[in-house]
């Protein structure tokens, strides 16, 4: 029978919206098995909104999040089967709902890219929450690709978990991912006081920067924009904490 360690898992503070988080959390259990504990604290709740569409035709929808498919696909409303994705995630996503995915692989600038290099033969459609970084549609406009822009869901802020407060609150490493700027500023907000060493991980420099004046122990930067990449970057952090 193997032996059993002693050693206490290091807790990771999962604060995506719940869906995300908990997806995230399965990755990191396949990954790191007990060496690490997530637990889920979402700081965003998704709402879905069903707006008015403008006329089409449309040649694609252009997806900036998974979240947007999701919204997209609870729409009453026939969408053009052409989807560009800003990341594979966010592609995976739209593919098991049936759409013809392409992902940019990267973020706003990388899909606007993708989109100039492979130019669609008609309007565009981008389905996008309320809070949005990147100016997509309107960078697209300027290039001469006509682009609508519509708000399908909106993240309504959530107060931190009383597990989550008490992580805080402790004593001991507390890895935190961060995956987008929004997250990071409610975040930064709720753990003002944090006694935990707080090991942020930020899936981009935006992300970063936000954080930058949060107290903390270390800030690491994943290499790439995507969850894989955010893997790495967290166990670079685990593998650089003294032994407890």
């Amino acid at each position: 029978m193997a032996r059993q360690s002693n050693v206490a898992a290091v807790p990771v503070l999962l604060t995506r919206p719940e869906a995300e988080a908990r997806r995230f959390a399965q990755q990191l259990n396949q990954r790191f098995g007990g060496r690490l504990r997530p637990v889920v604290a979402p700081l965003m709740a998704a709402v879905h909104l069903t707006p008015g569409l403008p006329a089409g035709p449309f040649a694609g929808v252009i997806f900036t999040s998974a979240t947007g498919v999701d919204a997209a696909v609870r729409l009453a409303t026939a969408l053009p089967r052409l989807a560009w994705c800003v990341g594979a995630k966010t592609a995976d996503r739209a593919a098991k709902a049936g759409f013809r995915a392409r992902s940019a692989d990267g973020d706003a600038r990388a899909l606007v890219a993708a989109i100039l290099a492979d130019p669609p033969a008609g309007r565009l459609l981008h389905l996008r929450g309320q809070e949005t970084r990147g100016e997509v549609a309107e960078r697209l406009n300027s290039a001469g690709i006509e682009t609508e822009s519509v708000v399908v869901y909106r993240q309504v802020p959530q107060t931190l978990t009383d597990e989550a407060q008490k992580l805080l609150d402790g004593e001991g490493p507390l890895i935190v991912p961060l995956f987008s700027p929004r997250s990071a500023a409610l975040f930064a907000a709720q753990a003002q006081g944090a006694q935990a060493d707080l090991h942020l991980v930020a899936i981009s420099p935006a992300v970063a920067e936000v954080v930058r004046n949060l107290p903390h122990r270390s800030l690491a930067l994943a290499a790439r924009p995507d969850a894989a990449a955010m893997l790495d970057a967290i166990a670079a952090v685990l593998d650089a904490l003294p032994p407890p």
